[in-house]
């Protein structure tokens, strides 16, 4: 079992902030370009979420390496979420870039140790 401590408090409101913009996006893409109410109202719910989650792990972790994997794993997620839920195309080089996006998250993790 993991004790809460300011570390892993960190990486607790990183992993939400991601989630919560993923799903922010999600809502965006259903809103139809900001047409439909309820998903237009989610978009800023969850952005707003998101936003104070970075702000709380900002306090804790470098700016260049919170940010760096809250927009590499974002992105990664978005990716995986449009291949299996939004139907998107799956190709080769997505693939392979997804790769290259988690080894990209594993060096700036490990660059300062």
């Amino acid at each position: 079992m993991c004790p809460i401590n300011k570390k892993n408090m960190r990486w607790l409101f990183l992993g939400l902030g991601i989630l919560f913009e993923v799903i922010a996006l999600v809502f965006m893409k259903k809103s139809n370009g900001f047409t439909k109410l309820w998903p237009d109202i989610f978009v800023v719910f969850f952005y707003a979420l998101a936003l104070g989650c970075l702000i709380l792990v900002l306090r804790r972790m470098d700016t260049s390496i919170a940010y760096a994997i809250w927009a590499s794993v974002g992105t990664l997620i978005v990716a995986v979420v449009g291949i299996v839920w939004l139907k998107e195309p799956v190709t080769a080089i997505k693939i392979v870039s997804m790769i290259l996006i988690v080894i990209g998250i594993f060096g700036l993790e490990y660059s300062d140790k």
